[in-house]
């Protein structure tokens, strides 16, 4: 065998084994193919609307397992969600969103301005302590679509 030989033999074999390697790396750490959907509500009229687009949204991709959902709120659509004002129908979206792994993040600010406590919400919320809009863009950041309906 000449040195050509011996050459093209050796970068051959270590192509290979790179590229096993690296399908192996990308096979281990392939990206989910879930999406992650942040929905904004502060519109009080849009409560109804905005519910309706999430469960939508889940019978759309066949359940929670295929999407992972945020709910952010602010304004006055979360006097919707203080547990003595809550219609039925809300409290019970909320509480199956909930048990579905959606995350319910109530505006700080909002909270303060309306006088609440997490407490007095629907349970499976979250306080979003530095406000509704930072929830959003941390939440862009992290990869999650942006949804206003």
């Amino acid at each position: 065998m000449n040195r050509r030989s011996i050459l093209w033999s050796a970068v051959s074999a270590l192509g290979a084994a790179l590229g096993a390697s690296s399908a192996k790396a990308t096979t281990a750490t392939a990206p989910s193919n879930k999406l992650k959907v942040v929905y904004h509500l502060s519109d009080a009229e849009k409560v109804h609307f905005v519910l309706g687009n999430i469960q939508n949204h889940f019978d759309g991709v066949g359940g929670p397992e295929h999407v992972t959902i945020a709910l952010v709120i602010h304004g006055p659509a979360l006097k919707a969600f203080h547990s003595a004002q809550a219609n039925p129908d809300v409290s019970k979206r909320i509480s199956d969103f909930s048990k579905g792994g959606v995350e319910l993040a109530a505006c700080g600010n909002t909270m303060k301005a309306q006088n609440v406590t997490l407490s007095e919400l629907l349970p499976g919320f979250v306080n979003a302590e530095n406000g509704g809009v930072v929830r959003l863009a941390e939440l862009q950041s992290q990869g999650y679509l942006y949804l206003r309906p």
